[in-house]
């Protein structure tokens, strides 16, 4: 199991993750566009997530709420393509409504059974990508990564 290397360009409100999955693209794909699988690993451990609205095509929309006790934090967004090889989707934080992101998420196959995942996300200022940065995002990007590295041998 490896971590995702997460980065922030210097001159652009841009982050980038970039993970290496024991997958194949497709099975990749699947985790991210059924929401099924999705509401299974999406996360930090200490979360559930409710997929209240998925439809995972171009020009479609979705909305889910992460649920920790009796807390509820949710995010939406409109997915603006979807194709086996690449997402493009903004997303947004209920919290945060002014802050729209816009992510773009690449499967890349290696060869032999493995996919190089590359995710950005181009985000309003760099106040709001350092929040992003500072706010528990390398901790639920990676231990959702850990959860969803036990789900795809069965997808």
């Amino acid at each position: 199991m490896s971590e995702a290397t997460i980065t922030a360009d210097p001159d652009v409100p841009i982050i980038r993750i970039v993970r290496d999955f024991t997958a194949t693209p497709e099975q990749l794909f699947r985790a991210h566009t059924d929401p099924a699988v999705f509401a299974r690993w999406i996360g930090p451990d200490s979360v559930a997530a409710e997929i209240l609205e998925w439809d995972a095509r171009t020009g479609g929309r979705w909305r889910y709420v992460h649920r920790r006790g009796d807390e509820a934090y949710g995010f939406h967004g409109c997915f603006h393509e979807v194709r086996p090889d690449r997402i493009v989707q903004t997303f947004t934080f209920d919290g945060q409504p002014d802050g729209v992101a816009l992510g773009t998420t690449t499967f890349t196959d290696l060869g032999g059974g493995r996919t190089r995942l590359h995710a950005r996300s181009l985000v309003e200022s760099f106040t709001d990508r350092d929040a992003w940065l500072h706010g528990g995002m390398a901790t639920g990007v990676n231990q959702g990564y850990a959860k969803l590295d036990t789900l795809l041998p069965t997808l």
